[in-house]
């Protein structure tokens, strides 16, 4: 079962996806939070799988709260998704920074929605690669800090390539393809490279991997 916590300070956005989620046999809504702070306390006390976050509230916002349960060892199995109204907006980037696994669009298919909550929950990926890429594009290239301690020492050359193809935006398939290696080789790959790095997920491996050098605008 999936347990699941809504953090949105508008209470028939809560309702609309409890009532959505609540239709599925494997996912059970275990908690809901009016704002970032309460969603912080919700978390510590059912430990969900999927913390689905507002990336605009009152009080403690989306970001702050993600960032909280992400330096909170004892919430080290929580997956943050961010929710937002506009895509592709200023706060993306910075969620990924603060730890989150990925992020919605509130208008997204129920479908691609529910999809997202048991890909999050698996600890996958919840960034598309044309999400990535979009990313890259909009913010990762404005500013890029130089290369900064990261402990990419400690990555073999093989882990270093799966990184660099999972920051280009390419999925397990592809990178396995590219490297010619099997999916769950390359699967193994990114895992190792995501501890090495202490990355909570692939999201923050891409972060990592441009904000380390590791990768770079002009050569994605």
């Amino acid at each position: 079962m999936i347990r699941v916590l809504l953090v949105d300070d508008q209470p028939l956005i809560r309702s609309g996806f409890r009532a959505l989620l609540d239709l599925e046999d494997d996912i059970e809504v275990v908690a809901e939070a009016a704002d970032g702070g309460e969603g912080l306390q919700r978390a510590e006390e059912y430990l969900p799988d999927v913390a689905l976050i507002d990336i605009q509230m009152p009080g403690v916002d989306g970001i702050e709260a993600t960032r909280r349960i992400a330096a909170n060892p004892a919430l080290a199995g929580v997956h943050v998704v961010i929710l937002t109204n506009y895509g592709l907006d200023e706060y993306v980037f910075d969620a990924l920074r603060a730890g989150a696994a990925g992020f919605l669009v509130k208008d997204v298919m129920p479908e691609d929605f529910l999809h997202a909550v048991r890909v999050a929950a698996r600890g996958d990926a919840l960034l598309a690669p044309s999400i990535t890429r979009k990313l890259i594009h909009r913010y990762v290239t404005q500013s890029i800090p130089a290369g900064i301690g990261t402990g990419l020492e400690e990555l073999t050359s093989r882990e270093r390539e799966a990184v660099v193809l999972v920051a280009r935006g390419l999925s397990n398939d592809e990178i396995a393809g590219s490297m010619v290696i099997s999916p769950l080789t390359a699967k193994t790959h990114i895992n190792r490279a995501m501890t090495k790095l202490q990355a909570r997920d692939r999201a923050q491996l891409v972060v990592h991997a441009y904000e380390s050098g590791l990768v770079t605008p002009r050569n994605s």
